[in-house]
């Protein structure tokens, strides 16, 4: 009796003596058709082109196969695969939380911190956090949501609007760029500032120090609450 042992199965195309066919459609290297020629001519014409014989789609009749360099295809793809994995953008939810009664000061930090995460691209959690005798005010809650959405709507729009949840008054506000759009304008920041700091690197030194990623336009600290799809939240900036 036939039985499995488990075991992973390849997903590597099938090359050279791995193929076990009696003919092939062949492709040649620039990408011309050959036409259908026996498996050991197609052998044969990769080893005079100093190529591989690769299967590039075996449930055709009669197996696609291409001359290739398997090595450097295999390379590249595996480039390609990495550099769409960094451009890769993530849906995230940074947290900002506030007191009815915050100060004015206060205030416009947290703000900042709002405008950053809404330049990023990134959606911000709004917490406006009740204690003792204001719970019974959930309207300074109520109008201190309506001011900052209104402070940032050059930059975002609110997604869910302000809702009561226990002793914390919640609102979601979402970013009118989309994720990869802020990545690319990050990218293209970045570059620009290497070549000021390449052309003046005397000048541009104490600049490049302070522009730290992960701290806010004041110079403070800060990361919010980050609750991403694929992890779990991270620490939140307290008020």
């Amino acid at each position: 009796m036939w039985c499995y042992r488990g075991g992973s199965i390849s997903t590597e195309p099938r090359i050279n003596d791995r193929i076990r066919v009696p003919e092939v459609r062949l492709v040649g290297p620039s990408g011309e058709q050959v036409g259908i020629v026996p498996l050991a001519k197609a052998l044969e014409l990769a080893q005079e082109y100093d190529l591989d014989l690769v299967e590039v789609a075996a449930s055709a009749r009669p197996p696609v196969c291409k001359l290739m360099d398997y090595g450097k295809f295999k390379y590249e793809s595996a480039m390609k695969a990495r550099e769409a994995r960094k451009n890769q953008a993530h849906t995230v939810i940074k947290e900002m939380k506030l007191r009815p009664k915050i100060d004015p000061h206060d205030y416009d930090t947290k703000k900042g911190h709002v405008v950053r995460f809404l330049k990023q691209g990134d959606k911000v959690k709004i917490t406006i956090m009740f204690r003792g005798r204001e719970q019974s005010r959930p309207e300074l809650g109520y109008r201190l949501l309506q001011r900052l959405a209104t402070d940032v709507e050059d930059l975002g729009f609110i997604e869910s609007n302000p809702k009561q949840d226990g002793r914390n008054m919640i609102m979601v506000l979402g970013p009118h760029k989309k994720k990869t759009e802020a990545m690319a304008e990050a990218r293209e920041a970045q570059a620009a500032r290497k070549a000021e700091a390449k052309a003046n690197p005397g000048k541009s030194q104490n600049a490049h120090e302070s522009d730290i990623d992960g701290e806010d336009i004041d110079g403070e600290d800060i990361a919010g609450d980050v609750e991403t799809v694929e992890a779990p939240a991270e620490a939140s900036a307290e008020a």
